[in-house]
């Protein structure tokens, strides 16, 4: 019970990741990349990057909010999408080709195991 109790604490008690310079307010109201605003960080993000090698999803959501797309690829692993150019979930955005976007690859215990800036999908 006090192993259940001190998981479930230092869970739920995940902190900010350190961002460096990126400005995570902007980075939270461009939801799907629609404005543009998380490319201004493209330079930043690209030095520390690997910083979040290891993170916790939870760590990942509280700094840069919920992320745009989730996708589970199988059991022991999922990805988390942050678009930084427009995605086609953005209104009047039709885009022929995928949006430049980060994923973080989710290993099966929920930490970060990988961090790409592409326009492939996993």
């Amino acid at each position: 019970m006090l192993f259940a109790t001190l998981g479930f604490a230092t869970f739920s008690c995940s902190q900010k990741l350190d961002a460096g310079g990126i400005n995570l307010e902007n980075w939270k109201a461009d939801r799907d990349g629609c404005n543009g605003l998380r490319l201004q960080d493209l330079d930043e993000l690209e030095k520390v990057k690997n910083n979040f090698l290891g993170a916790s999803n939870q760590a990942l959501i509280k700094t840069f909010g919920r992320p745009d797309r989730v996708e589970l690829v199988d059991k022991s692993q999922s990805f988390f999408f942050y678009f930084l150019e427009p995605s086609s979930d953005c209104e009047g955005v039709e885009n022929e080709k995928e949006p430049l976007k980060v994923l973080f690859r989710m290993n099966a215990i929920s930490k970060v195991s990988e961090v790409t800036i592409t326009d492939l999908n996993p």
